[in-house]
């Protein structure tokens, strides 16, 4: 490996990231939360990689790039946001404990699916 890719540092930044959102969820939500918001966790992601091709062909949108890439430098940038959000989601259940947090969960895990996608895109492409 000559050099790291960049939408695959940013997906396992924003997987860390999703991995601080369910242990916050888990140590300060409700009890229920400590088995569901990992399966939620790792259903949504899964699922928003697995499903968002399809759905794209489906709707006939034509497939977009991945998120960094070196045509377009800014592109770093604004992708640097979406382990940014992810952290600061997971700061949520720290100052307002005890309510149930599935839906930022899932929300995080969306994110994560995102980054996740770019990340295969863009080792496809490479290939």
């Amino acid at each position: 490996m000559k050099r790291l890719e960049p939408n695959l540092l940013l997906a396992i930044t924003t997987g860390l990231a999703l991995a601080l959102v369910v242990i916050t969820t888990i140590v300060y939500g409700p009890p229920l939360g400590l088995v569901r918001n990992p399966l939620l966790a790792v259903i949504c992601a899964g699922g928003f990689v697995l499903l968002n091709p399809v759905m794209l062909r489906m709707m006939k949108i034509a497939p977009r790039p991945p998120m960094i890439h070196p045509d377009a430098p800014g592109t770093a940038v604004w992708a640097a946001l979406f382990p940014m959000m992810v952290i600061a989601s997971a700061a949520v259940p720290v100052f307002w404990p005890g309510h149930d947090y599935g839906l930022l969960v899932i929300i995080a895990s969306i994110w994560f699916g995102a980054t996740a996608e770019s990340a295969l895109k863009a080792r496809r492409q490479a290939a």
